[in-house]
């Protein structure tokens, strides 16, 4: 039997064990060229999509949703998107840049960067495949990776081994990691006034979550939406206008920051050049858990979307990597840098940002963060259900099986509450790297079948006309289940009706 005094002893050595591996083996040698190649080939054969198309990413945001069969509104495209961005902008956006800068310094920020700019091609890819490949549900559609690698791929072995890795990745592990979070910001703040945070604290902040989880949970994917739909928004908008405010209060320190950044980037700095390869692994690692980019998560909210045409939506998710990492993820690096708490010490300190915060506003801005950073969390835990529940329809499952489902995650939400951190953040990296491998192997042939629909897209927007698909423009294209072309003539009508 294990004693009390040897289980953080167990719980160190498991931690250092599944990192090396993903330090030395599964990131360096596999992911991260992967994701790269993929990434660049994907670039290359769509002619440079992330860029080229960036105004129409915000004109397409305006599209209308049809009814679904059960005789509401479907998803919109811009409830889909903020989905997504609720699974995206999450603890990724602010304990993982943290981190990143913790064990990788400053220069990891200046990977999340360029790495954001590159697999914002492989969020178009795969958000378009999952929107053509899409089936029908009673509150609209679903849709993902395991639904276009069995429908475009043909290997339903391969989508089952991905709908799996999805299971445990985001409502098991980065569930435990959103969950884990917010008990660590609020006994932050518990502490600053004076209250002792223990494991009863722990556990009473975790019925908590569970009950307000629960109580959006089982209000389906429409209470999702309008929920992450109403929070997100302002909270994103309040963490970008604090960043501001503390460049404008540091306006002095702001150019040596973005030189420390370059600088370190390139092993100019004197910690980068002892471990270059340490602050790209960083940088790409948490830009990849931030945005999400390539990973196959977003695109099964995506799939949810109604838009007339599968490009519409690809271009939305795309637009959701540039706010996750260019915008939000590079407010917390700016606060972190700046406040200078910590920095590059090799630790992996959760409350960093909390700290910087507070070391540059005062004791009053823990409690702003404490409340930023469980906002941020609690969306990301609706958003992670939301990913699991589509790919547990996939399986087959229904009815007590899918309650069954709720139960665990929510499970799984209270028990996040009394982990530890770097297991946690470890084992993250771990299937969240296996997922991503699988759904790298799936979207690279199907580029081919994407860069179709972007033609086609184009060809339509070249005759003034707003873009419409059905699936007999594409006749050879197997497994397609929606758009059918008698949709085309409603469509058309709604928006001849509309003007």
């Amino acid at each position: 039997m294990i004693s009390a005094d040897q289980a953080p002893t167990i719980d160190a050595r498991l931690t250092e064990m599944i990192g090396a591996f993903n330090d030395e083996v599964l990131w360096a040698w596999i992911l991260i060229p992967l994701l790269v190649g993929v990434s660049l080939y994907i670039t290359i054969k769509t002619g440079l999509v992330q860029f080229r198309m960036f105004p129409e990413m915000f004109r397409v945001l305006r599209s209308d949703p049809e009814i679904a069969p059960d005789g509401k509104k479907a998803v919109s495209s811009l409830q889909a998107f903020f989905i997504s961005a609720a699974a995206r902008i999450g603890t990724g956006n602010i304990i993982g840049v943290s981190i990143a800068i913790s064990l990788g310094g400053p220069g990891a920020v200046f990977w999340m960067w360029v790495m954001a700019l590159v697999v914002c091609a492989a969020s178009f890819v795969e958000a378009t495949l999952a929107q053509l490949y899409k089936v029908r549900h009673h509150a609209g559609y679903r849709g993902g990776p395991a639904y276009y690698i069995e429908r475009g791929l043909g290997q339903r072995w391969l989508a089952i081994m991905f709908a799996v890795v999805l299971l445990i990745t985001f409502p098991m592990v980065f569930n435990a990691v959103q969950s884990n979070t917010i008990t660590n910001t609020l006994a932050n703040s518990a502490g600053e006034l004076g209250f002792e945070s223990d494991l009863m604290f722990s556990a009473a902040i975790g019925v908590l979550l569970v009950t307000l989880t629960g109580l959006v949970i089982f209000g389906g994917v429409r209470r999702i939406a309008h929920t992450a739909q109403a929070l997100i928004p302002a909270f994103a908008s309040l963490y970008v206008v604090i960043g501001l405010i503390v460049m404008a209060m540091n306006w002095e320190l702001v150019p040596g920051m973005f030189m420390s950044i370059i600088e370190n980037a390139f092993g100019l700095g004197e910690f980068a050049a002892a471990a270059l390869g340490v602050v790209i692994i960083q940088g790409v690692r948490r830009g990849m858990f931030s945005n999400e980019a390539g990973l196959g998560s977003a695109p099964n909210a995506a799939a949810s979307a109604s838009v007339t045409h599968p490009v519409k939506q690809g271009l939305v998710q795309s637009l959701g990597v540039y706010l996750d990492t260019l915008v939000v993820c590079s407010v917390t690096a700016f606060i972190v840098l700046l406040g200078q708490q910590g920095i590059a010490d090799g630790a992996l300190e959760g409350d960093l940002t909390q700290m910087a915060l507070m070391s540059l506003l005062g004791p009053w801005a823990l409690h702003l963060m404490t409340l930023i950073i469980f906002l941020v969390a609690f969306t990301s835990v609706l958003g992670n259900y939301y990913y699991g529940e589509s790919n547990i329809e996939y399986l087959g499952a229904r009815g007590k099986v899918l309650f069954g489902y709720k139960v665990v995650f929510l499970v799984a939400t209270f028990l996040g509450c009394l982990g530890s951190i770097d297991l946690i953040w470890t084992l993250a990296d771990t299937t969240m790297g296996l997922m991503a491998l699988l759904n790298l192997i799936a979207i690279a042939p199907l580029t081919v079948v994407a860069c179709r629909l972007l033609k086609d897209y184009n060809e339509q927007r070249s005759q003034g006309i707003d873009p419409v698909f059905t699936r007999d423009r594409l006749p050879d294209v197997r497994g397609v289940e929606c758009w059918a072309p008698e949709e085309e003539m409603k469509v058309r009508d709604r928006e001849a009706t509309k003007t």
